[in-house]
């Protein structure tokens, strides 16, 4: 089966937001798209709004509001949709397994408890397999073209290589640049083992030792993918810091999130954290080992 770009939607504007954006990726992956709703009955002992046929044909009347939504701009495209009756995280997580990639809706600025369907988007960013965008609605509308793809990489290559190797496809399928950026903090003393030291020493100071690690990072991917210009990015800072900087005018800004090996729950990491809040572009949350 082909796989697609999945959009949880729920009838918010946030969630429209996120159904355009998911509808352009589509188009330039040359991918389909799949709408998601997830709605479950769930029978009280006391009286509810609605019954359960009228809160089914609710839940399909999200769905073919965002597929009117992306129609208009992308009439071609390949468009599929359903209502997945299951809890939000367990049906997004599912859908976030079996695409390309998983859209999510994103209210904005301020406390971490504005993601589509309330906290359940940040449940799905900390425990999804696959990477997980985040996308606003309201204010400037997110840029498409023009700017840069900016991605956020530390430690090793391979600490790094799911995120490269997302933010370098997602550079190629755009036309557009991409800015890598690796932020260093000077160590306090003892910090770093006698061994590191010793290979700081010789690529020159600590800064050098970290733009030959940025640089490192990047050889296979610059080698992948020739056609994409990059911009090595070494600035001393706090990681969060130094990337929401970067991406100020980015379309779009891409971080990491080291795998969880455990129950379903809400860590994600500080430079995720930071992107999520305060980014102005879209934001994607790749996972790694």
């Amino acid at each position: 089966m082909t796989s697609a770009i999945a959009v949880g939607v729920d009838g918010s504007a946030e969630s429209l937001a996120a159904a355009g954006w998911a509808a352009r990726e589509a188009a330039l992956r040359g991918m389909p798209l799949r709408i998601v709703h997830a709605w479950l009955w769930q029978p009280l002992d006391v009286p509810v709004v609605q019954d359960r046929e009228t809160q089914a044909k609710t839940a399909h009347a999200v769905l073919r509001e965002a597929e009117t939504h992306v129609a208009g701009d992308y009439p071609a495209l390949e468009v599929t949709s359903e209502v997945l009756q299951d809890t939000p995280v367990a049906a997004l997580l599912r859908e976030a397994e079996a695409s390309e990639m998983l859209v999510l809706g994103s209210r904005g600025h301020g406390a971490f408890t504005g993601f589509l369907l309330g906290s359940y988007g940040q449940q799905v960013i900390a425990a999804a397999k696959r990477p997980v965008i985040s996308v606003r609605a309201g204010g400037e509308p997110a840029r498409t073209e023009g700017g840069e793809v900016v991605v956020g990489q530390q430690g090793t290559p391979e600490d790094s290589d799911a995120v490269l190797g997302f933010a370098f496809g997602e550079a190629a399928a755009r036309g557009a640049a991409l800015r890598a950026v690796r932020a260093w903090t000077l160590p306090p003393v003892f910090a770093y083992s006698p061994g590191s030291m010793l290979l700081a020493n010789e690529a020159g100071g600590l800064e050098p030792f970290e733009r030959k690690a940025l640089a490192e990072a990047l050889a296979p991917w610059r080698t992948r993918f020739p056609d994409v210009p990059v911009t090595e990015h070494v600035e001393i800072g706090g990681a969060g810091e130094v990337l929401l900087s970067a991406a100020s005018d980015a379309q779009l800004l891409v971080v990491g999130r080291r795998t969880r090996h455990a129950p379903v729950g809400t860590r994600i990491g500080s430079v995720a954290h930071a992107a999520l809040h305060h980014a102005r572009c879209p934001v994607a949350v790749v996972p790694h080992d």
